[in-house]
């Protein structure tokens, strides 16, 4: 997936600015595809130049003006062809999987600490995935469609979670007495 899909999948509800959508990628889809600020604003211009977003100059009271990017016709054939076609997963590519085949070569304490960092960024990332469904998915199937694709995102992100827990603890457990000794 490129950013123009996830930017354009951001501008299907309503039109937004260049902050908003760097809002957007920071509380919602960013838990899913990280993008800085300076990528958002390239592509911005990029789907722009290419006619798949509309920019429109907003006057603000004592502040400069906004652009506002709105979806084109020609900006949502784009993102439905896209999303008719294949998905690509990516294999993981993860330095602490790397050092695990080295634990048995080097001192593994410097590795059971990472592991317990990452433990205590799963069961954060977890406890607000789960605040996010039980504060506005509680009855998904009651949902209209697009939301119940945010929430069926969101549910992958939460098992996700729940799995890399038990694997760092699982990790921790079996690593841990050979870093003691």
């Amino acid at each position: 997936m490129a950013l123009s899909h996830a930017i354009m999948t951001a501008l299907l509800e309503e039109p937004l600015s260049g902050y908003d959508l760097a809002r957007e990628f920071e509380t919602s889809l960013g838990f899913f595809w990280h993008a800085s600020h300076q990528q958002i604003y390239r592509e911005l211009r990029t789907l722009a130049e290419r006619g798949w977003l509309e920019a429109e100059g907003v006057a603000q009271a004592g502040r400069p003006d906004k652009i506002v990017y709105a979806l084109t016709p020609a900006g949502r054939a784009a993102l439905d062809q896209w999303v008719a076609g294949p998905s690509r997963h990516k294999p993981a590519k993860d330095d602490l999987l790397v050092k695990l085949y080295n634990v048995g070569a080097s001192d593994p304490a410097p590795v059971v600490a990472e592991l317990r960092e990452r433990l205590e960024t799963h069961r954060r990332n977890l406890a607000l995935y789960r605040r996010i469904r039980d504060r506005h998915y509680r009855d998904p199937r009651s949902l209209p469609p697009r939301r119940q694709g945010i929430y069926l995102a969101l549910l992958a992100g939460i098992r996700g979670e729940e799995t890399a827990l038990a694997w760092c603890e699982e990790a921790i457990e079996l690593l841990a007495p050979l870093a003691e000794s």
